[in-house]
């Protein structure tokens, strides 16, 4: 079920990453304190551990796919919730929650190592 391949996965991890970087501005929340401040955590989160994955587009290959994968779904179940936890929904929530699904998509259907990965390293 896991279809999605790492090197795909890591252009999404930093696409994501800068998207949610800029999106209080492109979306025009920035004047929501804290849906700014979640957003700019969740974007320079996203980007920091990309760049420490074992993946094709990780510079310093210090988690595994896994533990990614595992990240991306706690971290997206956080920021879908975040709008309703801390009480900013009446600022902005959407971004937030299709963000929040779409990194759980992402870490539920991406593969378990690189595709690169020796084959011993695919298995489970």
């Amino acid at each position: 079920m896991r279809f999605i391949p790492t090197k795909v996965h890591g252009v999404l991890d930093y696409a994501v990453g800068v998207f949610m970087l800029a999106a209080p501005w492109l979306l025009g929340f920035s004047g929501s304190a804290e849906g700014t401040i979640v957003a700019l955590l969740f974007g320079a989160g996203a980007i920091a551990y990309a760049l420490l994955t074992d993946y094709e587009l990780g510079l310093y290959p210090l988690l595994g796919m896994p533990l990614h994968n595992a990240l991306d779904v706690l971290g997206g179940m956080a920021l879908a919730a975040s709008p309703f936890l801390l009480n900013f929904r009446d600022e902005v929530w959407v971004p937030h929650l299709a963000v929040g699904l779409f990194a759980i998509a992402a870490g539920l259907f991406t593969r378990g190592a690189r595709d690169d990965a020796p084959a011993e390293a695919l298995r489970v």
